[in-house]
């Protein structure tokens, strides 16, 4: 599968804004979606995932509540919706996808064996 992300851009803190991830491929139904950001000189972080029928998902404990992930399997699309957003999320978020299945796994980065290429979110203070 290939993975394009859009959607990224510069926001006040506060503010909301919605990354999405297009796959292509016919088999985007199978796979577990998640989302990652990395922010300069840090480490490539979860943000949060969702299982292939989109009726489970799990967050980082610094953005749960104030992030959803859902996908749409007909469009073959997952959507980050951001709310809240604070200056600490500015980071490039990308979104992968695992063959791996539904597990305590898919808060790993090596569980992900697709990535898309990334978009760049700024949080203005």
């Amino acid at each position: 599968v290939q993975l394009q992300a859009s959607g990224g851009g510069l926001v006040q803190t506060g503010g909301s804004l919605r990354v999405s991830c297009a796959a292509s491929g016919r088999t985007f139904s199978e796979y577990v979606m998640g989302w990652f950001r990395q922010a300069p000189g840090k480490e490539r972080e979860f943000v949060g995932s969702i299982n292939s029928n989109g009726g489970n998902s799990v967050y980082a404990d610094s953005v749960k509540g104030r992030f959803t992930i859902f996908r749409d399997n007909f469009k073959n699309t997952v959507n980050l919706q951001m709310d809240f957003l604070k200056p600490e999320d500015t980071a490039v978020y990308y979104c992968a996808a695992t063959t791996a299945g539904w597990g305590p796994w898919i808060i790993t980065t090596s569980s992900y064996n697709y990535w898309g290429q990334g978009t760049q979110v700024t949080v203005s203070s």
